[in-house]
């Protein structure tokens, strides 16, 4: 569970968001650390925007409603990624047991805040897959209201594709042509594997273009730390990839890939505008992700 390993959660202590604070928990039978937990407290009134893109009544109420009743917000489990990350344990535990650790570690960071004078408004238990949200509902947890946002997006890459070209082929002709329109139009953009060294030299630039893209989203809780990709990347080595896309020598976009033992996990990415429309360059992106999981084994 990459996300809950060292180097990632190092990344997190230095260079979490700024209205974030972690939360690293451990889980002891007797004096045997059996498991970890992750946890994040969020101050949305730090949060310079919830997101530019939809501009109407009903976000305008949304807003109005997290800034003043839910601006003190509690995350058991990783508010930047999607999928279940929370937790892991080095032996099998009963969802009743799971249930209980999870309640309990919430209290105690919920009493943490209230003896420092910060009420906590919210609290959230994320990310569940089905089975597990099935199995928790059965104890503590129903009692919990439970929720569907966005769902985590997973592309089963076919065990008989070896190159991009295999992927192609099974491509239906509407989306083979799509791809060759795609293609055709990204004529011109250089794409290169950044070194560690690479990503500090351009860092202002790729949190521009990461700082773009996270303003127009629909929702938002927290932006990035400036130093976050070369800290990532420092800490992380090859295990973090990020790819630069450049036109004209200048760098105009970037995406981000996390190498998660047999599973390839997209990360945050960012673009410039104008780039991105004249040369569809984020479905280029998710070509260039495709195919570096095809051909890496993922």
């Amino acid at each position: 569970m990459f996300f809950l390993q060292t180097p990632y959660l190092s990344v997190l202590e230095r260079s979490a968001p700024v209205n974030m604070e972690c939360f690293y928990i451990g889980i002891f039978e007797n004096s045997e650390l059996i498991g970890v937990s992750l946890a994040q407290y969020l101050d949305l009134n730090k949060l310079e925007s919830f997101g530019e893109r939809d501009q109407c009544i009903k976000t305008a109420i949304r807003n109005f409603i997290f800034k003043n009743f839910a601006s003190h917000t509690l995350f058991l489990g990783n508010n930047m990624i999607t999928g279940q990350n929370g937790y892991v344990f080095s032996k099998e535990i009963d969802f009743e047991h799971i249930s209980e650790i999870l309640l309990q570690s919430a209290d105690e960071i919920t009493q943490y805040f209230k003896q420092k004078g910060v009420t906590i408004h919210l609290v959230s238990f994320k990310d569940f897959y089905q089975n597990c949200a099935i199995e928790l509902k059965q104890f503590r947890f129903k009692h919990i209201y439970e929720f569907n946002t966005q769902p985590n997006m997973v592309f089963n890459l076919d065990e008989n594709w070896k190159s991009a070209d295999d992927y192609i082929t099974a491509l239906s002709k509407k989306y083979r042509d799509q791809y060759k329109r795609a293609h055709k139009k990204f004529n011109g953009i250089l794409v290169k594997n950044l070194s560690f060294e690479e990503v500090v030299q351009y860092e202002n630039t790729i949190y521009d273009l990461y700082h773009y893209v996270a303003k127009n989203a629909p929702f938002n809780t927290f932006f990035l730390a400036k130093n976050h990709f070369s800290t990532l990347k420092g800490q992380c080595g090859n295990r973090f990839q990020i790819f630069g896309y450049f036109f004209n020598d200048k760098l105009v976009g970037f995406h981000t890939l996390l190498l998660n033992d047999e599973t390839l996990e997209t990360y945050f990415l960012g673009y410039d505008e104008t780039i991105q429309k004249e040369n569809m360059l984020y479905l280029n992106m998710l070509y260039n992700m495709t195919e570096y999981g095809i051909e890496n084994g993922f």
